[in-house]
């Protein structure tokens, strides 16, 4: 991570993204990207009335927060599945990691403890920051009008990637809101990492189904037909107007 303060910048790869446990972001804002499909999850399920997205890095965490909890609904995956009773040892998740799971019937006042194979471990991660927030496409205009009324001394767009490897459509969506921000950030703030990024995205956006042809997720979720339809819904733009924030290991939407 850059040294100078008043940044904007990228990090690209999980590597990146888990090392913020261990350095100082008290002046920091993070946006967490899990396009395919962590970050679009959440913002579903906020936007059709769960209380809060609790995320959380193990199954056995998910598990013992419903031990406390019996009303905590139980989410995740792993390899793209949903969790069920052969991998949490006895029990299966209510939901998988789809958000066209997560409608409005099952979800509507409810809390949801979220556990996924890169982007909970992620969020974990950054709990450190002054403020974390939740970035995909569907709610990118509202993140990035929240950004410029309440700016940082550094501004980190984290793509939470897949498995160890920097995940393609993260970097589309860090890319998209970098280009939203911009007039926010002169280009002496800008680190190499956002300028990259923004480019990728603009090279991109007239076909980003086209462009997610390159994606490994992308890839993997079209080789699953239940899961194919996961890619268009992500892609969507804005159609969600609500800033999602994650508060004391929870994350909320913020009230207009």
């Amino acid at each position: 991570m850059s040294d100078q303060t008043s940044m904007l910048e990228v990090l690209f790869t999980p590597a990146d993204a888990l090392a913020l446990a261990d350095l100082d972001l008290a002046d920091t804002t993070c946006v967490v990207f899990d396009v395919l499909r962590a970050t679009s999850t959440i913002v579903t399920a906020l936007a059709h009335g769960a209380t809060a997205i609790i995320p959380v890095a193990e199954i056995p965490d998910a598990l013992a927060l419903q031990r406390q909890e019996p009303q905590l609904l139980l989410a995740g995956e792993r390899n793209g599945m949903r969790i069920d009773a052969s991998i949490s040892g006895g029990k299966d998740f209510d939901f998988g990691n789809s958000p066209r799971e997560f409608n409005p019937e099952r979800v509507r006042g409810k809390t949801i403890a979220l556990s996924t194979t890169n982007g909970s471990r992620v969020l974990r991660a950054c709990a450190g920051a002054e403020t974390i927030l939740i970035g995909s496409f569907l709610n990118l205009q509202a993140t990035a009008d929240y950004l410029k009324a309440h700016p940082s001394e550094t501004t980190l767009l984290v793509c939470s990637g897949t498995g160890h490897q920097a995940a393609y459509e993260d970097v589309l969506c860090a890319g998209a809101l970098a280009g939203l921000i911009w007039p926010s950030a002169d280009e002496q703030q800008a680190a190499d990492s956002a300028i990259m990024a923004r480019q990728i995205y603009e090279q991109s956006q007239a076909n980003l189904m086209a462009a997610l042809a390159h994606s490994r997720n992308a890839r993997r979720l079209l080789a699953i037909p239940e899961l194919r339809g996961d890619i268009s819904w992500c892609l969507q733009r804005d159609v969600f107007p609500l800033v999602a924030r994650m508060v004391d290991s929870k994350v909320i939407r913020l009230p207009k």
